[in-house]
């Protein structure tokens, strides 16, 4: 293989938008991943793009910018691609947070509060109002809020978007090739050792997502990314009946916990394809794969409390995945001055379809020694947070 500036150790999503932005950069880039491109996590998401679920700091900062940036790349891409590339979906539809208990109502519209005070556009909605948002909706609404900045994609396709015009720019991308190790030189990470040989590079970039921490290790050294298990139904087509992405006031709550055990709470979607995806359950388990029958039935049950008509919906077909979880809820980005030439860009856990544009902006500006657009130092692997999980 040829010599690069940087090697991207991944082709999901993230390692897509940050070989995009590295090449645009005017980079040399290589992108490895040892199954299919947008073949792990980007291909069993359901391509949010969310502030809805982020708290004041770090991750709505991130999620802030990278949604500004979607909207520009949707536009972009088809502009580049052409027509007889497909679609991305990306839709601004909005999402509408709705919580059906007196208890649940307090927390979200405190929730809110914060967000409003970090910039977030974060509306309150009475329930007659929340009802004409989304007529199917249940009539138990305690309290609704609707956030516009919302949006969704098409992640597979995203994920292929992103590459293919990376490749347009120059950059190569190698399917089926293993990372075996790194090549290390006068104590610098110089390139990896291949089940295809050696590619040398300056820059070595993990972005592996929940394998991220298996890719580190044959590096050198420990990243705490731990697979954390998602499971979402599709249904069978039918006309639209829900126009935003909805989901219960629980879902923050389960983004946010540090539990291994089983969590579901409702997050309901219409797609351009006429299907509608029903999530989420979250669970750490290792890399087991199984789609399990309690899972299936509480996401269900939960999607049917928002939308009562769903009992009479055909489900087509379940699906998993694993995200990469970190312990603090940060994805770690930037080098890692344990060995000089890594870097990191992974650690998002379901959020990396709509963080991974602002996760290439801030990769391609540290890279190329300039100050990125927002902080980047509560992103670093050697924060106070993850302090014990890197060196323990």
């Amino acid at each position: 293989m040829r010599s690069s500036d940087v090697v991207i150790v991944g082709a999901g999503i993230v390692g897509a938008a940050v070989a995009r932005r590295l090449v645009l950069g005017g980079f040399r880039v290589t992108v490895l991943d040892r199954g299919a491109s947008a073949g792990g996590t980007s291909s069993s998401g359901e391509g949010n793009i969310l502030v809805s679920d982020k708290g004041p700091g770090a991750e709505l900062d991130l999620a802030v910018l990278s949604g500004r940036r979607w909207t520009e790349l949707a536009a972009g891409l088809r502009a580049e691609l052409g027509s007889g590339f497909p679609d991305l979906e990306f839709e601004a539809k909005g999402g509408l947070v709705v919580a059906t208990t007196a208890a649940g109502a307090d927390a979200l519209l405190a929730f809110a509060s914060t967000q409003r005070g970090a910039g977030v556009d974060a509306r309150p909605v009475t329930a007659a109002e929340a009802a004409e948002l989304e007529p199917d909706l249940t009539p138990q609404v305690a309290a609704a809020v609707l956030y516009p900045g919302d949006a969704q994609v098409q992640p597979a396709v995203a994920t292929e978007a992103l590459l293919a015009s990376a490749r347009r720019h120059g950059a190569q991308v190698r399917q089926g090739v293993t990372v075996r190790g790194g090549i290390v030189s006068k104590g610098r990470l110089v390139g990896v050792d291949t089940s295809a040989g050696p590619v040398h590079a300056e820059h070595t970039v993990v972005a592996a997502g929940p394998w991220s921490a298996e890719v580190a290790a044959s590096l050198g050294v420990r990243l705490p990314v731990l697979p954390r298990r998602g499971t979402v139904l599709v249904t069978a087509r039918m006309p639209r009946r829900i126009r935003h992405k909805v989901y219960d006031a629980d879902y923050v709550g389960a983004v946010e916990s540090a539990a291994a055990a089983l969590q579901t709470s409702s997050v309901v979607e219409s797609t351009a394809a006429g299907t509608v995806l029903i999530g989420s359950s979250r669970e750490r388990r290792g890399f087991d794969g199984r789609i399990e029958a309690a899972v299936v039935g509480e996401l269900a049950g939960k999607a049917m409390l928002l939308f009562p008509f769903l009992a009479g919906v055909p489900v087509m077909r379940a699906y998993g995945g694993f995200r990469p979880y970190v312990p603090d809820h940060l994805p770690v980005i930037g080098p890692d001055p344990r060995l000089p030439g890594l870097w990191h860009a992974t650690g998002h856990e379901g959020a990396g379809i709509g963080l991974a544009p602002g996760t290439a902006d801030l990769i391609g500006a540290l890279m190329a020694g300039e100050e990125p657009e927002i902080p980047a130092a509560p992103y670093a692997v050697t924060r106070p947070s993850l302090k014990e999980e890197t060196t323990g």
